[in-house]
């Protein structure tokens, strides 16, 4: 892939920003090695690379998946106008 300068001034229009010839000539330049170099990358065989999330191979900290009321229902409930057993009471609105 390749940019070109109408291309970087279109980028720049789109983001706001405001490019002078001058300076999209020299993007130009700097966007086309940057993809360049991203196309090297998607030449690399990495069939038998496993996928990582860190450098230093280790077990993710997980808490147990357990559901619970957070025994906190008397705090949460507490500024409410009207409760009823730790459920908020509201007018009724259907007849």
């Amino acid at each position: 892939m390749s940019v070109d300068v109408d291309t970087v001034t279109r980028v720049a229009r789109l983001a706001r920003i405001a490019v002078t010839a001058e300076d999209a000539q020299r993007m130009t330049g700097e966007l086309n090695a940057i993809l360049g170099f991203v196309e090297q990358l998607g030449e690399v065989d990495v069939s038998g690379v496993e996928p990582m999330t860190s450098v230093i191979p280790m077990q993710m900290r997980r808490r147990d998946d357990a559901v619970t009321d957070g025994s906190k229902a008397a705090d949460v409930v507490a500024n409410a106008p009207a409760t009823e057993e730790n459920f908020f009471m509201v007018p009724k609105v259907i007849e």
